[in-house]
């Protein structure tokens, strides 16, 4: 009965953890393009976006992350010969690469704090899709384990959320060049106005 209540949590904390990253990085990026906007809206922002990152990543995401390790430890200790299977010896790689994810976006909210970030929106948009990635590639192993299945639906599916995520980039990439595009009537409507 243990074995359920560890696994019970162990999906209730990967649940929350990844809702912490996906929207960690999304307030990164809207905490780098405050930087855009006049004072004193400018200042609001960004300290409003200060607090929203450390409360998400203090109060959700960090203890998502705790619940999900301690609750693997748990079923781990209840079936312990399942580390000598390669998938999970992968998957378990997987979870190292996310940990390093969590802690590398940790370090990310502290530069934002102090305004000492070099990362630009593009870059952070590019960043946001690691723990998608990340989700997916964990999701199959878990569910295929040593069959993973190499057919054509599986090329189909890995081309879908291929395309899914080329799409997200095009549909920022449509914003940001409407916004410039309406950025720019709004000067030459200033500027028309004037002489």
């Amino acid at each position: 009965m243990a074995y359920y209540w560890f696994k019970a949590f162990h999906i209730v904390g990967v649940v929350v953890w990844f809702a912490g990253l996906f929207y960690l990085v999304r307030l990164f990026i809207y905490h780098v393009e405050a930087e855009e906007e006049p004072e004193p809206a400018r200042s609001i922002l960004k300290k409003q976006y200060a607090i929203m990152e450390t409360r998400l990543l203090k109060i959700i995401t960090t203890p998502g992350m705790i619940v999900t390790l301690a609750m693997a430890a748990g079923l781990i200790w209840q079936n312990p010969t399942v580390v000598r299977e390669g998938w999970m010896q992968a998957k378990l790689g997987f979870v190292v690469l996310l940990v390093g994810y969590h802690l590398f976006c940790a370090r990310l909210r502290k530069q934002l704090a102090k305004d000492d970030c070099s990362w630009g929106p593009k870059q952070l948009r590019a960043l946001n899709e690691a723990p998608t990635l990340l989700l997916v590639t964990i999701v199959m192993l878990v569910i295929f384990k040593n069959n993973f299945p190499t057919s054509a639906t599986t090329w189909l599916i890995a081309g879908l959320v291929l395309s899914f995520l080329v799409t997200i980039q095009l549909y920022a990439r449509k914003r940001r060049l409407d916004k410039a595009r309406e950025d720019d009537e709004v000067a030459t409507g200033e500027q028309a106005l004037q002489s």
